[in-house]
């Protein structure tokens, strides 16, 4: 046997995936049937369909678009602090956000120095398990460059340019757990991105396998 592996060479070892940070495009993740996910996350499975990452100025987020059986795309990336948790953001329109927040509450996140607070009227059908019933401010206008690349294993330019990314100012709050938030991008062009944002232990995750 060892003779004709000789001449022909053996199988190449699939790859494995044992860890979320090591996710490409294509690959595959199950999650778990807990209750305390929402019904678009639960017992569903995701395909990685894109890579991208943000870059602030002390640290670059790489971020996992997924699309399962919805229509609907998620996107996952990693949040750590003294443990690491699984943060899903779910994109949400313009009428998802007046059917959340009364309006002219929404724009005191935009008013210096950042200290707003947001409560929450009523849910749409698809903000339904992913919002809160109150939220406070924690980051104002934070600066963002947004790559549509891998900085796991592309190299992101360190000057103004075509390779700098897409410049925004990222706005942020979280519920009372800090397990429940809302990112909101404001991009130069003045088009303006809301998402509800879940935290979860990375074992909410229960298997992983690379893709074709």
């Amino acid at each position: 046997m060892s003779f004709i592996k000789k001449i022909f060479g053996s199988e190449p070892k699939q790859r494995a995936v044992t860890q979320v940070k090591d996710l490409q495009i294509n690959d595959m993740i199950s999650m778990s049937d807990s209750f305390g996910l929402p019904s678009l996350i639960r017992d569903q499975q995701f395909q990685v369909t894109a890579i991208n990452c943000y870059e602030f100025e002390h640290k670059v987020q790489t971020e996992w678009v997924l699309s399962g059986q919805s229509d609907i795309e998620l996107y996952l990336s990693l949040e750590v602090d003294d443990k690491t948790y699984l943060k899903f953001s779910l994109k949400i329109a313009d009428n998802d956000v007046e059917t959340l927040f009364d309006l002219e509450q929404f724009s005191t996140v935009f008013d210096e120095p950042g200290n707003a607070v947001l409560d929450r009227l009523d849910n749409s059908e698809l903000t339904l398990d992913w919002s809160d019933i109150s939220y406070q401010q924690q980051a104002y206008a934070q600066v963002g460059y947004f790559h549509r690349k891998d900085n796991r294993n592309s190299q992101l330019s360190a000057y103004e340019g075509k390779d700098s990314g897409e410049q925004f100012e990222l706005y942020t709050l979280y519920n009372q757990d800090e397990n429940k938030g809302i990112d909101i991008e404001v991009w130069q062009d003045g088009d303006t991105d809301v998402f509800l944002t879940l935290f979860r232990p990375v074992t909410d995750i229960v298997d992983m396998y690379p893709g074709s």
